[in-house]
């Protein structure tokens, strides 16, 4: 019943852009309002069926296909479920978004393909979350990754664009690659295509860590683990801001989902896996966030720390990981509850924050931190909006992000306190980075939104004006009202929690070891501090209004708008103590004398991935092709001759290996 209810949902998610635009002719007005009234049918049909498997552990339909597909399965467990639920109603919020930032009527070349692409790029998510049989999962995910692609690359005659799907295209068939060969191995060594859990014993233990490594190359592409994430932050700022936010907020995270799913089947897991995934994500939790604090680009900020929130993520399974091979099922399930909390967490303050940015971007028309300032006037709701997003981003209470890190940070100190082999070590480093990385996201977020709310207009252009619609401020809030349900009732959660770590380790387990009523009383009494504190302040200003005067007249008697800190400025000496690994570039000079009369400096950081390692070795593939090019003469006669020589070496090695 649950399976074939989310299935109904993803059909009606996916069928929402053809039929708008088959209905144009109405007006593209009604095929907006047609558009997202099928969509989110779709997704409350997905969302209800998945807080029904929640509830009831789910289900799974089967059915006989013809060789060599085999018996079909589609399944929608607790685990699935808590993915859906962020997929279904993640997407309903950009969904309604869409209505007033990306509508049809000004986008009339674009609009009807990016609503297809949309809807196609979720229901292939929900798919992917249903399959249980290798093919289909494959058929789901090509399905996600290309529409998905046609989803970024909407404003296609931007040449910013076009190079960023291209990336994105590119990174999207690797992924698929490794995929490929994962269930290919899987079924070559299990005998079955169906993604069932295997027996002890049922294959050898080499098989399994490659499998394992297959499934950390291919999921961890998709989502975004350092060095596997150069085509995220590009992709994140190139596409339309709704679209952003279903990238950054959960189609990212189907690659945690296929990593647990696929590790979950595997009877006998090695430390050293989750050694790895620990490792992969301290360094995606650290970079993510370094790189964030050195970007001019509001869209690229919000992207990279999605890079961040990936490898807190990863931190959680890395522990899962290593307590599940040490059979400590309570630190594992601890572990998990924490990594699959913060995917929930994830989406909904990940989505907000893009959902407002695109607010700002649609009303000052740029994303350069250093051209805006001052909005907090203007768009008083959205700054509102924005800071709580940021707030539950950075890990603070009373919002939903304290949560999740505090579960991941009890079980890294779980597993300090255990002293089980080196794994604690491991731990014991792994939580002062977690904690870095909290430090380091409150400083970027003060930084963005200084610059965007605080201060005064940089430009006059964006200096008048009006907040967002209503249209885009209803989803934003609908968000922010549940990133503040999880962090002030994250007990209502815990079943569920339960229930999904139960599906993952595949045995009963006793109730989270969570002290979930001294996490709320701990949101409740920073609610009531922060209310008490604005209170006072509002009082103290009714009573003496403050004075109205510049920012920081940095010490000039007629300062100007530009004589403000800028995001560069306020992020500087952080970039300068990870100048090793961010690699920073500086153009011009400030001037030293004492009256200079005209300097220029420029700074920026670019993606040392990407920059050193990505584009020279594409570069360098480019040059060996362009060399191979003389085989290619358009002679039949000569291509029979190659065909020939090898038909020849493959008998010679098949021969020599027999």
């Amino acid at each position: 019943m649950t399976t074939l209810l989310a299935l109904c949902g993803a059909a009606a998610m996916a069928s929402s852009g053809p039929i708008a635009a088959a209905a144009r002719r109405v007006g593209p007005r009604r095929a907006d309002r047609l558009w997202v009234l099928l969509f989110v049918v779709g997704a409350s049909l997905a969302a209800f069926a998945a807080l029904l498997a929640l509830a009831s552990g789910g289900d799974e339909l089967r059915a006989h296909a013809p060789f060599p597909v085999g018996e079909v399965a589609l399944g929608l467990d607790a685990l699935s479920a808590l993915f859906l639920i962020a997929v279904a109603g993640l997407g309903a919020a950009c969904a309604c978004y869409g209505l007033a930032y990306y509508p049809a009527a000004l986008h009339p070349d674009s609009a009807g393909r990016l609503r297809t692409a949309f809807g196609l790029a979720s229901a292939g998510l929900a798919m992917v979350l249903l399959a249980r049989h290798s093919l289909v999962f494959i058929a789901a995910w090509e399905t996600m990754a290309v529409s998905s692609y046609f989803a970024v690359a909407a404003e296609d005659r931007d040449r910013e664009v076009r190079e960023a799907g291209f990336l994105y295209l590119v990174s999207t068939r690797v992924s698929s690659l490794c995929l490929i060969a994962l269930f290919a191995l899987h079924w070559a060594a299990s005998g079955s295509l169906l993604l069932v859990p295997l027996g002890a014993g049922q294959i050898a233990p080499q098989i399994q860590s490659a499998l394992f490594v297959l499934a950390l190359l291919g999921f961890g592409l998709k989502a975004g683990l350092v060095p596997l994430h150069v085509w995220l932050p590009p992709a994140h700022s190139a596409a339309p801001t709704h679209v952003s936010a279903l990238l950054s907020g959960v189609l990212i995270k189907s690659g945690i989902y296929g990593l647990v799913r696929i590790t979950s089947l595997l009877p006998e897991p090695s430390p050293w896996w989750g050694e790895m995934v620990l490792a992969l994500g301290v360094v995606s939790a650290v970079l993510g966030v370094a790189y964030a604090l050195a970007q001019h680009d509001l869209k690229r900020l919000l992207a990279y720390h999605s890079v961040e929130n990936i490898g807190i993520i990863a931190i959680g399974l890395g522990v899962a990981l290593i307590a599940r091979a040490s059979a400590g099922l309570d630190t594992a399930a601890l572990a998990l509850a924490g990594a699959l909390l913060h995917v929930v967490n994830h989406a909904l303050f990940k989505g907000l924050l893009f959902l407002a940015a695109g607010a700002v971007i649609q009303r000052a028309h740029t994303r350069s931190l250093d051209a805006l300032g001052g909005l907090g006037r203007s768009m008083p709701a959205t700054a509102l909006l924005f800071l709580l997003g940021a707030v539950a981003i950075v890990g603070l209470p009373p919002l939903n992000g304290f949560v999740s890190e505090l579960l991941i940070y009890s079980s890294l100190l779980r597993m300090v306190a255990s002293e089980d082999g080196a794994s604690w070590i491991s731990a014991a480093l792994a939580a002062p980075a977690l904690a870095l990385t909290g430090g380091l996201a409150l400083a970027c977020f003060a930084k963005a939104f200084g610059t965007v709310f605080l201060g005064a207009p940089r430009h006059q252009s964006v200096s008048d004006g009006s907040d967002a619609p209503a249209a885009m401020r209803a989803p934003m809030v609908a968000l922010a009202l549940g990133c503040a349900f999880i962090g002030l009732a994250p007990f209502a959660l815990a079943p569920a929690l339960r229930n999904a770590c139960e599906a993952v380790l595949g045995s009963a387990l006793a109730p989270l070891a969570a002290p979930w009523r001294a996490i709320s009383g701990v949101a409740l009494a920073s609610l009531a501090l922060s209310a008490a504190g604005g209170a006072w302040l509002w009082l103290r200003l009714s009573r003496r209004p403050a004075p109205r005067t510049v920012t920081w007249d940095c010490g000039y008697a007629a300062p100007t708008q530009r004589m403000q800190y800028s995001a560069a400025s306020f992020a500087q000496p952080l970039v300068r103590v990870f100048s090793s690994a961010l690699l920073p570039r500086e153009y011009g000079s400030a001037g030293v004398a004492p009256f200079p009369q005209r300097s220029a400096f420029h700074s920026e950081v670019v993606d040392a991935a990407l920059d050193r390692i990505v584009l020279p070795s594409a570069h360098a593939v480019v040059r060996l092709a362009a060399r191979l090019r003389v085989l290619q003469q358009g002679s039949v006669q000569q291509y029979l001759v190659y065909v020939w020589i090898a038909v020849i070496a493959l008998l010679a090695v098949g021969g020599v290996g027999r």
